[in-house]
């Protein structure tokens, strides 16, 4: 468990009887791994009667609000004792809550509790903000207007509580287990909808009646254990989008399945499910990046596992070392019907995987299931826990007993070595320890915190032993090859010392690193609870210049022959070289549920490594100093496994980058389940009310993976399987024709459209300049005017609509390429129906609506991406912009911004995010692309730009589509994938650089022109 105490030989479970419960509620019971209450003198302790009788909800409130009070969080103690609540409990964003005794604290719903039988109802509540309103912050900033998609599920229902979510951290429960008497069907025990250093850990939930012991999940579950109840957890994606992974767990007895997901970016490992119909079972209309480790079915009758959403380049499941016995069938395809059937009555699953498959670099993928399987004569037994066990809290010395201050003001230096030399088992109580040197772990020590935000050792700014050039200097060193354990710590090691590295480990494979936060980023918290913010006006730099991006060695180090276990770390020091920097080791590393994000170069490096295994990897690139990042480098090294990677480049990002991936020099680097996107959620309000939304950028990387040594790339941004080796590479399959370049040296290219002669014009958006091309001119600027232009169309006269994101809610011109100087504004009027006008509609729609729950407990059913989109799509927009010779319409679509007013305003729509519109007449059957799907598809345009009779047209569906003059239609995903007009794949057009818009123009009409971020390129089909 992140932040406390592990469970191993002593926290063994203990049967007895419990004559007071019916029998079905007759169980284990479950050992408390805070026996006694850590001495942490800022932490509150809940005040209830705990007797399963009184009433205990407002009094758990209220201690959660005292802590809430506190800039920041804080840390709630809950003691022993049955703890009946009749209503819901928040947990307020930066608030951890502890049970502590004996025994482990119960929450109880007792039989038939109002508010528990219809829909969802939600036990206890991870929020997004604090009470009153406010988000958590410098004393707390007040949202705006109403909460935007207040979720259905507390009870009562109270529209001023936000969910968890992307920007919700450090949120925790553990050692508190859950009971849901009989007449409770919509009850759930937990909503945690969270993001980063947010937890839940050591709770069994016995579920009885109810839905769920989870609903919403967010970042990180360990030690759980689910008795009963219709599912263990019941589950969409994350709140950030991002993976959640499930340690040490075990499902028991759930009437329909153990889980019910999609897009979770489920990550198990060492995971138990037994006793029940299906194991996993992913919704209808989705995928999920799904990977199991060392998980064990046991009696599962239906399918371990139940595959939806085949043939779509978003389901990417895998298994590796899955046992299995009593599970005739491991894994079942819902829409095909289609079974992988067991090897017998006891086997071993060595490999699964399902997806899309690359053969090797420069291929596309192709879907594959495979299996490696065999019948074994009985189980072994299970493998010892992920996350080793931690010291009894009775060996835990405090170090402020030992004369160290935590006052963010004494140095603690000099107090703090002699705890470590002189006591194996030190624990930090919420402060700030401030160090000038580097504090030197003994072989076994075990460092203790309870809240990495609240707990930090700080690096004093420009700290003597850490000026000038040098070599790496750190703020805590390992001991070679030890044992040693650190937790529940933030470490800060300032903007101004050069020489540091915030964790110098070369501690052995048994060590453990977990539940740290490297602060100086995004999430950073002071010690007076102000919110450090590492830019300046215009997030070029840091405020202060004496502060340098990418002016420190890496903030975690792992060196020398180190490894271990490396779990929940969050890793976004801007000033610091890399999140994690792996070299010169063949001792095994484990890495779970790994943030990096926010650095200047790369934000996680290996070089000279063997043996490393990294699950749920998640990178986050931000617009102003994660330009030019690369979220992985790997140099030299060779057996190393990613699975469930996610490399994510935010909304706002501003210009293109390569690959999210560079390799030199290694081989056997194995790839499963690969995420790399760029699309954002955030929360507005306006005119036209409050809401929490999804957007796709431009500018995701480029590509997943580039191979130096090999000269190699992949284009394939979603796929299942990929493995690096040195055998020979495939022979690439032919283009269907030959590709000319016939520009380039471009910024970022978009917005391409042609006039009646067959001319296209297009923009690059890197230097705010309108171009044309025509065989006769060749390459033009037709406008170079400072206005943002982000896409346009051209008119039956010749004139250019042109798109800008300039204004609150965009801008809308026309242009005479003859007389670019002169600009027309056009204000949008009440859409009207055009004669024979064209509609421009965007090429691409991301449309995902992950932020508002999408299950609906009456009909059981969780709302499809594909039932979005058609209903999104077929809603007209009341208003319009006309092209002033009316020939041309552009439906005005709905602006958000993200940010300030002024220029500083990030600025998202679907007509923006697009890279080019398509236009077409009312009745006419256009195709379109939804990203969220990877898909293409057709419908009918009807008045208002609205679109009908969607039905899926081809597999792929990436930046654009284009249909030939021969009626083929060509998409954009990757390469140029060319389909006859029934959806028949013909093959591809290989484009030496990823294309991203398709046109067909020239005098004849029959030239397909190409846009990628840097070229122009031309094909003749």
């Amino acid at each position: 468990m992140i932040g406390g105490i592990r469970w191993g030989a002593a926290a063994s479970v203990i049967a007895v009887a419990v004559s007071a419960m019916p029998a079905q509620a007759q169980r284990v019971r479950s050992v408390s791994v805070y026996a006694t209450a850590p001495n942490d003198p800022a932490a509150v302790l809940v005040k209830a009667k705990g007797d399963g009788v009184a009433d205990d909800s407002a009094a758990i409130q209220s201690a959660i609000d005292v802590a809430a009070a506190k800039p920041g969080g804080g840390i709630v103690f809950l003691p022993s004792g049955r703890h009946r609540i009749t209503r819901t409990i928040y947990i307020w964003p930066g608030v951890r809550l502890f049970g502590v005794g004996r025994t482990r604290p119960v929450f109880v719903l007792a039989p038939n509790t109002p508010g528990f039988q219809q829909g969802v109802g939600s036990m206890v509540f991870f929020t997004g903000n604090q009470p009153n309103g406010a988000a958590p912050g410098a004393g707390g900033v007040p949202l705006r207007g109403k909460v935007p998609v207040p979720p259905p599920t507390s009870v009562p229902f109270n529209p001023d509580i936000a969910d968890a979510n992307s920007g919700t951290f450090y949120s925790a429960l553990a050692n508190v287990d859950f009971e849901i008497g009989a007449g409770n069907p919509a009850a759930t025990a937990v909503r945690q909808h969270t993001a980063q250093h947010s937890y839940l850990a050591h709770i069994d939930f016995h579920l009885g009646s109810g839905l769920a012991g989870i609903y919403q999940v967010g970042n990180l579950g360990m030690n759980l254990r689910f008795h009963g109840g219709r599912y263990g957890i019941l589950a969409e994606k994350t709140s950030p989008a991002w993976q959640y992974t499930l340690l040490d767990s075990s499902f028991d007895g759930q009437r329909d399945a153990a889980i019910r997901e999609h897009e979770a970016g489920l990550t198990l490992v060492n995971t138990v499910i037994r006793n029940t119909p299906v194991g996993i079972d992913i919704d209808r209309g989705y995928g999920d990046w799904l990977w199991g480790k060392d998980v064990r079915f046991e009696n599962v009758s239906r399918a371990g596992v139940v595959i939806s959403n085949e043939g779509n380049a978003y389901t990417q499941i895998g298994f590796d070392n899955a046992l299995a016995s009593g599970t005739p069938v491991f894994a079942s395809f819902r829409d095909s019907g289609k079974t992988v059937a067991g090897s017998g009555p006891n086997y071993r699953v060595k490999e699964f995987t399902y997806g899309l498959t690359l053969a090797g670099l420069n291929q596309p993928g192709r879907y594959e299931t495979r299996i490696a399987a065999a019948a074994l004569p009985k189980l072994p037994a299970r493998r010892d826990p992920a996350i080793r066990a931690f010291p009894a809290v009775t060996s835990w010395t405090s170090v402020r007993d030992l004369g160290v201050k935590g006052d963010n003001a004494t140095d603690d230096t000099a107090a703090l070595q002699k705890a470590i030399d002189t006591h194996r088992v030190l624990y930090f109580p919420a402060g700030f320890y401030r160090v000038t040197d580097t504090l030197k772990l003994r072989a076994d020590s075990v460092l203790i915190g309870l809240h990495p935000s609240l707990t930090q050792i700080v690096l004093a700014e420009d700290s003597p032993a850490y000026r000038g050039v040098g070599p790496a200097r750190a703020l805590i060193e390992s001991a070679k090859g030890g044992d040693a354990l650190v937790s529940g710590l933030g470490l800060f090691t300032g903007g101004q010392n050069p020489r540091a590295t915030a964790l110098l480990w070369r501690a052995g494979a048994k060590s453990l690193v977990d539940d740290v936060k490297f602060q100086g980023g995004h999430g950073t918290n002071l010690a007076d609870g102000s919110r450090f913010d590492p830019y300046n006006a215009n997030h070029t730099a840091d405020a202060d210049p004496k502060k340098r991006w990418d002016g420190q060695y890496s903030s975690l180090w792992v060196t020398d022959g180190g490894g271990g276990t490396f779990n929940g770390l969050w890793t976004p020091n801007t000033y610091a070289h890399a999140g994690l920097y792996v070299s010169d080791t063949d001792t095994p590393g484990f890495v779970y549920e790994m943030s990096a994000e926010h650095h200047v170069r790369a934000e996680i490096v290996l070089d000279r490594v063997r043996n490393w295994e990294f699950l749920a990897p998640q990178t986050e690139e931000e617009a102003g100093e994660s330009r030019n990042t690369v979220a992985l480098e790997v140099r030299n090294s060779r057996d190393i496994l990613f699975a469930n990677f996610h490399g994510y480049r935010v909304t706002r990002s501003l210009q293109p980058a390569p690959a999210a991936v560079k390799l030199t020099n290694s081989t056997n680097i194995r790839f499963r389940n690969v995420h790399v996107n760029a699309e954002s959620g955030f929360s507005t309000c306006d005119a036209n009310g409050c809401g929490t939304y999804l957007r796709a950028s431009k500018y995701p990387y480029s590509n997943a993976i580039v191979d130096v040594t090999r000269g190699g790339e992949v284009r394939e941004r979603e796929f299942a399987v990929l493995d690096i080796t040195d055998a020979p590479a495939p022979a690439a399959t032919p283009s269907l024709a030959p590709v000319t370049r016939l520009a380039d040296g471009f910024g970022a290219l978009g917005g391409g459209a042609v006039d009646g002669s067959g001319k296209l014009y297009f923009i690059d958006r890197s230097f705010q300049r309108i171009h044309g091309w025509s065989e006769k001119e060749g390459l033009t600027i037709a406008a170079d005017a400072p206005l943002d232009a982000v896409n346009l169309a051209v008119d039956r006269s010749g004139h250019l609509l042109v798109l800008s994101s300039m204004g609150p809610a965009a801008t809308v011109y026309s242009i005479d390429p003859a007389k670019p100087a002169e600009v027309h504004l056009i204000e949008p009027t009440e859409a009207r129906e055009g004669q024979g006008a064209q509609v421009a509609l965007p090429g691409s729609f991301w449309n995902n609506g992950e932020f508002r729950d999408q299950y609906d407990a009456k009909t059981d059913h969780f709302t499809t991406l594909a039932e979005m989109f058609a209903r999104d799509m077929a809603v007209a927009k009341p208003r319009e912009y006309v092209s002033p010779d009316g020939s041309l319409r552009l439906p005005a679509f709905r602006v958000w911004q993200q940010g300030p007013s002024d220029h500083l305003g990030w600025r998202f729509s679907d007509t923006l995010d697009t890279y080019g519109w398509v236009t077409g007449k009312t009745g006419e059957r256009i195709h379109l692309a939804n990203g969220s799907e990877n898909r293409t598809y057709t419908g009918l345009l009807g008045a208002g730009g609205a679109v009908t009779a969607l039905k899926p047209f081809a597999p792929r569906g990436g930046e654009s589509v284009a249909v030939g003059p021969d009626g083929r239609v060509y998409i954009a995903n990757g390469d140029v994938f060319v389909y006859a007009a029934d959806g028949t794949e013909l093959g591809r057009i290989t484009v030496p650089e990823r294309p991203l818009q398709l046109v067909f123009g020239g005098t004849d009409g029959k030239t397909l022109l190409i846009l990628a971020h840097h070229g122009l390129y031309s094909a003749r089909p």
